[in-house]
């Protein structure tokens, strides 16, 4: 049983009345939950789609988007999740791209498939009133019941988009066995119980947000849906439907505790805290660990391509840390540049992470992008772009990206352990740190500060010296801005910090502040 299909029968069997899916008034269990996505899936098959066939989804996190994910996996179709605040052109290029059959819309997205051309050549199915022509989910569901499923493990369940932030994004295929593999990975490393509950509030085009949906069939779980992440309602679902495990990116820890609302919410049943997407500055990781008390706290170390590369399951005790590999997982850190896998870079030594491609939750390849393989996929080893280096313990520590390298009077700085020594700082809520042109020293190392308090330049380069950061690597420009640029799930976007495309803190006089010199 290494379908997804089989997997949600096994589940209606195993926990019929227990619940599934919340979404606002709507509540489901199990049994129901069943139906709704066979029913679906033959409205699905009354569409015409095949197994094998894509059904492009762009929708914000709720029933109807859940609903069909698993719909696909019973009726063999391959899900195609997109960002739902992707333009026309953008919505264009991901259906040219994927070879989409259909698309399914909600209002979050109706401009976008207005908008777009090819979506115009698709069969369309909304949620509520759509264009003349379009489909809508109650009528599928009105279709016989097809529960019977007709994908194997090696068939394609979903294809994932990776966020493109420094170009257009790649199709990742992944199979039922990798996707029934990270699910099973996802509750075992997060010590996942029958009947959790989590908040499913992490977008169900990111691997994230499917992982929290997956987890929680073979569990009887519940996923509580937001359809957009608001930290006040998100505490106000936590409450009412006693969540018990988050699985979050950083940023959205951080909103939870900036609300005004958390000091008088009541998060006593959340047990569980997982992270991942980015590193957890070391200021956030205590306060989060102060504020909610977690059983456990996990750092998850992954990406798209392979859900699990390391876990560690006691974030707070060495900050930073990304642990070791995960379940179905092995890595090694080689040599930046080197592209062999077999030169592995002594304990203390920054080099690239690469993960080996046997693991069960591993894809293949990119969709239709050989260059990309190319430079990915060398002798069984997925090369990340990451940059780290383990520690004498053997626990991992991602330092930054190749990409984000700055290189300042030949001496190679990362941004991560810079923002992790300001991230300390009282006055300091937020740091992104990234490399800006310079004449004398090719780059300099500037920072860019979100204030939670009064300070100033001088303030935190007398932080750093304190340190136990190399006088190389402290920040020779501070940028005090009003938010750190990100993506929509919380990764930093340097890129637009270099280019100045940030609000800057006025109440900060002048926001650019040049400090200290280079010895």
């Amino acid at each position: 049983m290494s379908d997804l299909g089989r997997t949600l029968i096994a589940a209606a069997e195993r926990h019929p009345g227990a619940l599934a899916v919340v979404d606002g008034g709507r509540r489901f269990d199990y049994g129901a939950w069943l139906d709704t996505a066979a029913r679906l899936a033959g409205g699905l098959g009354g569409l015409g789609l095949a197994p094998g066939d894509r059904l492009a989804v762009i929708m914000q996190n709720r029933w109807e988007m859940a609903a069909l994910h698993w719909a696909c996996q019973l009726a063999g179709n391959v899900v195609v999740p997109l960002n739902w605040r992707s333009g026309a052109d953008e919505l264009d290029f991901f259906l040219s791209d994927s070879g989409a059959k259909a698309l399914a819309f909600d209002a979050s997205a109706a401009a976008a498939v207005t908008g777009s051309a090819c979506a115009a050549r698709l069969r369309r199915i909304a949620v509520g009133d759509g264009p003349a022509g379009t489909a809508d989910v109650a009528e599928l569901l009105a279709a016989p019941a097809a529960a019977t499923p007709r994908a194997g493990e090696d068939d394609l369940s979903l294809m994932l988009y990776t966020s493109g932030t420094t170009g257009r994004g790649k199709g990742v295929p992944r199979s039922h066995r990798a996707e029934r593999a990270a699910a099973l990975a996802h509750i075992a490393q997060n010590c996942y119980r029958t009947g959790e509950r989590t908040l499913g509030v992490m977008p169900l085009y990111h691997t994230m947000g499917v992982r929290s949906l997956l987890a929680m069939a073979p569990l009887g779980g519940a996923f509580v849906c937001q359809p957009r992440f608001e930290a006040q309602g998100a505490l106000g679902l936590i409450e009412t439907e006693r969540i018990t495990a988050l699985y979050l990116v950083p940023t959205l820890y951080f909103d939870l505790l900036a609300s005004p609302r958390f000091a008088r919410a009541d998060v006593s049943s959340v047990r569980k805290l997982g992270f991942a997407g980015a590193p957890m500055a070391e200021g956030l990781l205590r306060r989060v660990e102060d504020a909610f008390r977690p059983e456990l706290f996990v750092n998850h170390y992954g990406s798209s391509e392979i859900y699990t590369f390391t876990i560690d399951q006691n974030a707070a005790a060495k900050p930073g840390s990304a642990g070791k590999a995960g379940l179905n997982q092995r890595i090694r850190v080689v040599e930046i540049g080197a592209g062999d896998p077999d030169r592995i870079v002594p304990p203390g030594t920054d080099g690239e992470v690469i993960a080996s491609l046997e693991s069960e939750e591993a894809f293949a390849g990119y969709w239709q992008r050989p260059d990309a393989d190319a430079r990915a996929l060398r002798q069984g080893w997925y090369f990340t772009g990451d940059v780290g280096y383990c520690d004498e313990d053997g626990d991992l520590f991602v330092t930054g990206r190749v990409d984000d390298m700055i290189i300042s009077g030949g001496e190679n700085v990362l941004p991560a352990e810079i923002e992790s020594v300001l991230s300390v700082h009282p006055a300091v809520a937020e740091a992104a740190v990234a490399g800006l042109d310079d004449e004398r020293w090719g780059q300099k190392v500037a920072a860019f500060v979100v204030r939670a308090g009064p300070v100033d330049a001088t303030a935190l380069d007398a932080h750093c010296r304190a340190s136990a950061l190399a006088d190389f690597k402290r920040p020779r420009a501070y940028v005090f801005v009003r938010a750190i640029p990100k993506s929509p799930v919380g990764k930093v976007l340097r890129r637009l910090l270099i280019a100045g495309d940030y609000e800057d803190d006025d109440d900060a006089g002048d926001a650019r502040a040049t400090v200290g010199r280079l010895a």
